[in-house]
Order: C-alpha cells, then structure tokens, then sequence
C-alpha cells in the first residue's frame, strides 16, 4: 500500500469516526437537557399537587361554613313561618 493509500484510509477513518460521534454528542445533549427538563417539570408537578390540595380544602371549608349558615337561615324562616301559623 503506497503512503496515498494509507492517508487515504486514515481519511476516511477519521470521517467515519466524526461522522458517527457527531450525532451521537447532539443526541446526548438532547437527552440532558430532556432529562433536566423532566425533572424541573416533576418538582413543579409536586409542587401545584401540594397548592391544589391546599386549595381544595379551603374550598371545602368554606362550603362547610356557608352550609351552616344555610342551614341556621333555613331554622330561622321556618321559625319565622311556624311563629306566624300560631298567631
């Protein structure tokens, strides 16, 4: 093999090595930059997870205020119409 054939092996040596790294480096940048977007994505999950709840439960306590107030107006109206079947 003359030295034109062994630079011309090493060429394309070299161009199969940056051809099959080069696409293999994007794609692990790929996978980082996913793999950290995930994670941020799962602690803010969490997150609104926690403040949903915690949101949740003030409506519910205000729905259990609001029906004992209904509840007490409800007494009172019939107190009101039973007092007028009396007189």
């Amino acid at each position: 093999m003359t030295e034109w054939g062994v630079v011309g092996v090493i060429t394309a040596l070299v161009g199969l090595f940056v051809t099959v790294v080069k696409p293999l480096l994007t794609l692990n940048t790929s996978i980082v930059r996913l793999t950290e977007r995930m994670e941020r994505l799962s602690v803010e999950l969490s997150e609104l997870t926690i403040r949903n709840t915690e949101k949740h439960k003030r409506i519910w306590d205000r729905v259990g205020e609001q029906a004992e107030l209904l509840a007490d107006h409800e007494k009172r109206i019939d107190h009101l119409e039973n007092e007028g079947r009396v007189r």
